[in-house]
């Protein structure tokens, strides 16, 4: 694991009721990276996420943080990581710095160094103004502020949000993906939502999971060129490395390829040339405009066959 490497999964699997539900998940995080975390419902983003941090075991695969392993130095590896849940853990009868210092106390910071945490947290966050108001009279868009301050309050390398902006209005929303964008600079987020235009807006990269499985993990705004492939024969795979003009090639459904190519007009002569030779019955070769919508409807609504 690299310096600039803070979080590192490698082959999680996990069961459930004799059910294989992840189906060995590869994950890093970059110092300043937002990785964007999508999925349908049921894709197992939830189990991945509880994995991450800690509170559900895998049953095949190892977590990593700042080079601490999750389940041998689960405290040394929490210590540098964040959570913030999609209902946050709010006392809603407490102030907002009663509530912090509670959390602080919890986190295991000494008295002295409880102020500036607390204090650091507020500005992070911009609570200063309700810093002395009950959680319960705050709106929405500050409670989430509030459950953004506590993951905050160590300063973890890592931070982790699930669904952040979920029913917050247009002005809340924006003070919250603001705050978020601020985290970049000095940690790595990993962010999941349903809400794909905040993904674009907001995540330096991109991962969609679809059936226990990483179906997609890029950069947002790579400028590669992507081809998109579409074959009668589904059993179509080749090693698309070896092709001339390929890099790197992935499936978005039984017969459908998208390829990172580095020479479009080289790599659509070959493929075509091969389609042709093997028989694989070629019916689409277009380059890939698509936006972010568009390649997580291929990717989701075309089930591939789930392995027992």
């Amino acid at each position: 694991m690299g310096d600039d490497t803070l979080l590192a999964a490698r082959d999680l699997t996990r069961y459930y009721h004799g059910r294989k539900v992840l189906y060995g998940i590869d994950l890093e995080l970059r110092r300043g990276e937002v990785l964007g975390f999508l999925g349908p419902n049921g894709a197992g983003k939830s189990t991945t996420m509880n994995i991450l941090c800690g509170v559900l075991a895998p049953h095949g695969g190892k977590v990593s943080i700042c080079g601490y392993d999750l389940m041998r130095e689960p405290l040394s590896a929490k210590r540098r990581l964040g959570y913030l849940p999609e209902i946050p853990p709010l006392h809603l009868d407490a102030t907002v710095d009663e509530y912090l210092r509670f959390c602080a106390h919890l986190r295991g910071l000494r008295a002295q160094e409880t102020n500036a945490a607390v204090d650091k947290a507020k500005r992070d966050c911009d609570l200063g103004e309700v810093a002395a108001r009950l959680i319960g009279n705050l709106s929405k868009g500050f409670r989430q502020r509030v459950g953004i301050a506590q993951a905050l309050l160590h300063q973890p390398a890592v931070v982790i949000l699930d669904e952040p902006t979920s029913g917050l209005d247009p002005n809340q929303i924006r003070a919250v993906r603001k705050t978020i964008q601020d985290l970049a600079h000095n940690h790595a987020v990993i962010l999941s939502t349903h809400v794909l235009s905040e993904a674009q807006t907001l995540c330096s990269r991109v991962a969609i999971l679809h059936h226990g499985r990483i179906a997609f993990n890029r950069c947002i705004g790579e400028e590669d060129d992507i081809l998109r492939l579409r074959f009668t024969n589904a059993e179509a795979a080749p090693d698309w490395e070896r092709i001339d003009g390929v890099h790197s090639g992935e499936s978005s459904g039984p017969g459908r390829y998208r390829l990172r190519v580095d020479n479009f007009d080289l790599a659509a002569e070959s493929i075509c040339r091969l389609a042709v030779e093997h028989g694989w019955g070629l019916r689409e070769l277009s380059r890939d405009t698509s936006p972010l919508e568009q390649v997580f409807v291929d990717l989701t609504c075309n089930d591939p066959v789930e392995s027992t």
